[in-house]
């Protein structure tokens, strides 16, 4: 059950990875990689871009013609802006809809690889012993390793996931609080004064007192 034992926690990794990153972060990241590639949806993307900066170009220029004195020009780039702004909220439509397909499909995905697998597993080999306990255990103690039907003296899958679980948590939790201390210290770190300017300030400082 070695194998076993390592796909539990493999899969308890996974899952508490994903609770700390984020799935929506990793959608966003995942879709970038997939815009990089060399698909169909890679091109719109490119094409949505470019056809972005020309947007925002004829805007620039539209917005710096005079509707007065420039009317010629100020009507053909009003077209081309209405024309551009049309194409670039079509464009940006579809890009939508291919990315809550994208978003769906890894939702799907992610579920039948975590949540399918915390289920499956468990309910499959709920009475298949992971490993067995040192003879001479209390009963209650056997009883609990062993919930709910893995043979009295062992550790049940049940068992061997919750413990898996707890760890993690604890591991990934301490290791955000210690990264979230550090970079909490580097912020509140003074910044460092020099000394040309240490210098002046106490000039001005010892000016101020001449003063008075």
């Amino acid at each position: 059950m070695t194998s076993l034992l390592v796909t539990i926690f493999v899969v308890e990794l996974f899952v508490q990875l994903i609770n700390t990153i984020g799935a929506g972060t990793i959608n966003g990241l995942l879709w970038r990689f997939v815009t990089s590639l060399p698909i169909p949806v890679s091109k719109q993307y490119a094409e949505q871009r470019q056809k972005q900066k020309e947007y925002l170009a004829v805007r620039r220029d539209l917005n710096a013609t005079s509707s007065q004195d420039q009317f010629a020009k100020w009507a053909k780039l009003r077209r081309q802006h209405d024309k551009l702004l049309e194409d670039l909220e079509k464009k940006k439509a579809g890009l939508d809809s291919s990315r809550a397909s994208f978003d769906r499909y890894l939702t799907g995905v992610r579920l039948v690889l975590t949540r399918g697998v915390q289920w499956f597993l468990p309910f499959w080999y709920s009475k298949e012993p992971m490993f067995w306990l040192p003879y001479g255990l209390p009963y209650y103690i056997e009883w609990f390793a062993s919930f709910p039907k893995a043979p009295m003296g062992s550790v049940s899958i049940v068992v061997w996931q919750w413990a898996c679980y707890g760890i993690l948590k604890l591991v990934i939790d301490t290791i955000a609080a210690i990264i979230g201390l550090i970079v909490a210290s580097r912020q509140k770190q003074p910044m460092p004064v020099r000394s040309g300017e240490k210098t002046a300030a106490g000039t001005a400082s010892s000016t101020g007192k001449k003063d008075l």
